[in-house]
């Protein structure tokens, strides 16, 4: 079982940055594809960035690109979100997911964290 949990959310203005963290509570961090998703209040979650388990392979959808950085520390079983250059419309729940390198699918999901970019 993979526990994930995520931190780092709030307000923040527009043009400006946070930083979300996901702790894994598992053994072998190593060998899970990490990805986080957001929610918006009247769409679909959406899958952001991910990564693969060794950080030597990302993907960003494309809406985000250039803005938001995707990193890992298997060492510290922490996967990180570096979000630059905040838009209004990067308002939403934020979620943390993991899923083995074998496997298509997420399987393990945080319990999400609320940014919300406004003045």
């Amino acid at each position: 079982q993979v526990q994930l949990v995520e931190s780092g959310g709030g307000l923040e203005q527009p043009g400006g940055s946070l930083r979300l963290s996901c702790a894994a509570s598992v053994r072998s961090f190593g060998s899970y594809h990490m990805g986080w998703f957001r929610q918006a209040p009247g769409k679909e979650r959406e899958l952001v960035v991910e990564i693969n388990w060794s950080g030597d392979t990302t993907y960003y959808t494309n809406s985000v690109k250039g803005r938001f950085t995707i990193s890992r520390d298997n060492a510290k079983n922490t996967v990180y979100l570096q979000m630059n250059s905040l838009k209004p419309e990067d308002t939403a729940v934020y979620y943390c997911a993991a899923r083995l390198s074998v496997r298509p699918e997420y399987e393990y999901w945080g319990q999400g964290t609320q940014v919300t970019v406004s003045s």
